[in-house]
């Protein structure tokens, strides 16, 4: 595809928000907060930190009920805004569009003189630029696949295969080379593909699509029909005067009057583009732009049906259940169980009694800690067949100990008794388990 670039109103500001992201993903592997890296999904560790809270096995129902909120918010995002997703925020668009495509005009020129120059012979001027271009794109492309590897691994081991010497760390150096050939080969060969061919999200559009779906719409009935407008010349026909600049611009080269098709992106280069056209004709703008079918067809703003509400409904209650699950989430996780095995024992002339539990704590926070088991009932005692009192950051200890209850306060076989787990003066965990034990009668 050869589209051509049209700077209007949208474009600024799509270019504006792209570069925000471009800032955010190029930083975001080197921001701490809390000791933390900004963004990092580990999957080798299965740690994942989001804006410093970090996320450990133990909290994978935290992050599928968090893919369920985000999966949830895409769907109601296009019934209700179509497929602008794709033009505005997807990192393959912004990185093509904003990117790639810029290099690809600032070394070859505009989509004519790059038509041109693939078409001709191979000259020396085509040689030097092809190289220039596509050395141009292996350093973006060698630079992406680094980042990337960072928000992966995290930037210290991805620090060590940059500064250490290659045969110290053969797989990073190979994972290096693969990610920088694939996103090489996604943006120099594949490119307009990977949104029309590759990208499942936009065959959803047929079944999330409604007519009251506000998309990057060709108003037909003021446009159409069509045709060549004559200057000092009056006419019956429609506002749009088949200049196909709308379809020049496309980065996936269809022509938005056809109606809305999976090719769109909604990347709105067309509503530039006509309204453009509109202004030196002098008729009113926005011929395309943001609408829905019942909008074009009874000419008054459409309201989201029963499905977007529905959708709406369904995200809410998702993400405050995340929300509570997060803010009630601990920084400690104990799990206590009794010894397999065993039962209680008599001890000290058959004044108390005990039993034995075995307890592991998983460190969630940032940060090395110092703990402390506090029984929650005062006339329980404890007695650590092996006492350990530090939780290393992102591990676990294991303890066994001796919960000793008076025989005389024992008043039916099974009781709970409860615990919380103290550091640094306050509570970071609550845990309970049961306890069993002769009755006093």
């Amino acid at each position: 595809m050869y589209p051509k670039i049209i700077k209007g109103k949208l474009y600024e500001y799509r270019s504006a928000l792209s570069y925000i992201f471009l800032l955010l993903f190029f930083s975001a592997p080197f921001l701490k907060v809390n000791g933390e890296q900004l963004i990092l999904l580990d999957v080798l560790e299965r740690k994942f930190v989001f804006f410093g809270v970090i996320f450990w096995p133990q909290d994978f129902y935290l992050f599928v009920l968090a893919l369920l909120c985000f999966i949830v918010f895409i769907v109601l995002f296009t019934v209700v805004f179509g497929r602008v997703f794709c033009g505005w925020i997807c990192p393959q668009t912004i990185f093509m569009e904003m990117v790639f495509r810029k290099v690809e005009f600032w070394i070859e020129g505009d989509h004519l003189q790059q038509r041109k120059l693939d078409e001709g012979p191979l000259t020396k001027e085509k040689f030097f630029k092809k190289t220039i271009k596509h050395a141009v794109f292996l350093l973006i492309s060698f630079c992406i696949a680094n980042i990337f590897l960072a928000y992966v691994i995290g930037t210290n081991d991805w620090e060590k295969i940059i500064r250490e010497p290659i045969q110290l760390h053969w797989i990073g150096f190979i994972s290096i080379s693969l990610f920088t050939l694939a996103f090489y080969l996604v943006y120099s060969k594949v490119r307009e593909l990977v949104c029309t061919v590759f990208c499942p999200y936009g065959r959803l559009q047929g079944v999330l699509l409604d007519n009251q779906s506000i998309v990057v719409a060709y108003d037909h009935k003021r446009g159409e029909p069509r045709a060549k407008r004559l200057k000092d010349t009056l006419s019956d026909n429609g506002d749009c005067i088949d200049c196909k600049l709308c379809v020049q611009v496309c980065p996936t080269g269809i022509d938005i009057r056809n109606g809305t098709q999976i090719e769109c992106i909604n990347c709105t280069a067309c509503i530039d583009a006509c309204d453009m056209v509109m202004e030196k004709i002098h008729k009113p703008i926005r011929l395309i732009g943001f609408k829905s079918e019942d909008e074009i067809m009874l000419g008054k703003p459409s309201k989201p049906r029963g499905k977007a509400y529905g959708y709406a409904g369904v995200f809410l209650m998702l993400l405050s259940l995340l929300i509570f699950l997060l803010s009630s989430r601990s920084a400690v996780k104990t799990t206590i169980l009794r010894a397999s095995g065993t039962l209680y024992q008599i001890r000290e002339n058959d004044k108390t009694v005990s039993n034995l539990y075995n307890a592991e704590m998983t460190n969630k926070s940032s940060k090395p800690l110092i703990f402390e088991i506090v029984p929650v009932e005062r006339n329980v005692k404890i007695q650590y067949i092996q006492k350990l009192n530090k939780l290393p950051y992102g591990g676990s200890t294991k303890i066994t100990f001796f919960v000793i209850l008076p025989l005389q306060s024992i008043k039916k076989f099974k009781s709970k008794i409860k615990f919380k787990l103290i550091s640094a003066g306050r509570v970071i965990d609550e845990f309970e388990s049961t306890f069993i034990a002769p009755p006093n009668n």
